[in-house]
């Protein structure tokens, strides 16, 4: 299928004269966002008030935008729900894959994952105190630490810092083989390459809509489960909507069908019209068609950089096939250099300890922008504009 990039672009505001390569962070504002949300408020809360969680179907819709984001990751339907945060939904998996394999003690993750991924699988450990054990490696070193103690792999397919992506298939096969539950983090793969859960047989994944899929700052995360657990699994957050019957206010827990225990707490009513809009783009992408561009770009911009900043070295692996929809460059001063790009329209972002950080949206960049960026970045390097004192102040954000 052929997508014309041109007319996705139409359906994003972005800020005249100013470049976004920042989708990856936070993706920018559909033009028809602010009137859904707005309608959200004035039609449905404004005039229904609560009788809008029957008659606007609230209650239904991290069900039915489970679907939407489904068919964009690969996964069976009515086997992805929408709500919580990410670190929420990271918990909640973990907890059910350590309960599917009891007689095992390790989880296994890499340097690579987000740190809150970490922190999470480190809080759950503590907090059941079973002997646990949180096994960290080098990206490149998994494979090879996955064996028969394992319980759960628990991996972000693409590296937020360097883009490298892991092979989901492969490894997901190889933990099974083990013996092991494999549980993937989404968050820099959905909305940026084609994902296939239900190929690659993937046991749990979660993800976040506020990168990639532009659901706004804040947006609800998703969290997938494959159907053979769907039923048996038992959430450690037994939360009053995923009871079988929420409405009946049992005072014990009943675990609701599939997918629908997986739910927590009250679904975030204005943030899911953020995510309406959004996934009425997201309803025509073809993701083959996507990532194509997003390849061509990303390759045109490591053409373009490595050409005329010399001072820059690239961080993100040279094999297209082997990274997301970002490309990173390593710059001792990279923090200030990303201050001077910004200041000068181009937005990235900034990862410590050196990372200067692109990201790459086919829906709303096109080679126009690239070449733009390149300009911009080879004009910080060339003239050494990093080193004004005025970029060097740490932001809380970077």
């Amino acid at each position: 299928m052929t997508m014309d990039f041109a007319a996705t672009k139409a359906l994003f505001h972005v800020p005249q004269g100013m470049i976004y390569l920042d989708g990856n962070s936070l993706g920018p504002l559909p033009k028809a966002t602010a009137a859904r949300v707005a309608r959200t408020v004035t039609d449905e809360w404004g005039e229904m008030v609560i009788t809008g969680w029957n008659r606007a179907s609230w209650m239904a819709q991290p069900s039915d935008f489970g679907d939407r984001i489904g068919r964009l990751i690969g996964a069976e339907k009515g086997h992805v729900v929408v709500g919580d945060t990410l670190s929420i939904k990271v918990y909640q998996a973990l907890a059910s894959a350590i309960d599917l394999v009891p007689d095992r003690k390790v989880i296994l993750t890499d340097s690579g994952n987000f740190p809150s991924d970490i922190y999470m699988a480190e809080g759950l450990i503590r907090s059941l105190g079973r002997g646990l054990e949180l096994r960290v490696v080098a990206p490149e070193e998994v494979a090879d630490h996955i064996n028969d103690d394992l319980a759960v792999l628990m991996l972000t397919e693409v590296d937020y810092r360097t883009g490298r992506k892991h092979d989901m298939k492969a490894l997901t096969a190889q933990a099974h083989a083990a013996g092991a539950i494999a549980m993937w983090d989404l968050a820099h793969s959905a909305g940026a390459l084609p994902v296939d859960l239900a190929g690659c047989g993937a046991d749990f994944a979660v993800g976040c809509t506020y990168k990639y899929l532009n659901a706004g700052p804040g947006a609800p995360a998703f969290i997938f489960v494959a159907p053979r657990h769907a039923d048996r699994v038992k959430p450690a957050l037994s939360g009053w909507l995923g009871h079988a019957a929420p409405f009946a206010f049992d005072l014990d827990y009943r675990p609701g069908a599939g997918i629908e225990r997986m739910r927590v707490g009250t679904p975030p009513v204005l943030q899911l019209a953020a995510l309406d809009a959004a996934l009425d783009i997201w309803d025509q992408v073809d993701m083959d068609a996507l990532r194509a561009q997003s390849i061509l770009l990303t390759e045109q911009f490591i053409a373009g950089i490595e050409a005329t900043c010399p001072d820059l070295s690239l961080a993100s692996p040279r094999d297209p096939a082997m990274r997301g929809s970002q490309v990173s460059f390593a710059f001792d001063n990279g923090y200030a250099a990303m201050q001077a790009c910004i200041a000068r329209g181009l937005i990235g972002d900034f990862r410590a300890p050196d990372i200067m950080r692109f990201g790459f949206t086919p829906l709303f960049i096109d080679e126009s922008d690239v070449a733009q960026a390149v300009a911009i970045i080879g004009q910080v390097m060339d003239q050494r504009l990093w080193d004004d004192p005025a970029f060097q102040t740490r932001a809380r954000v970077t």
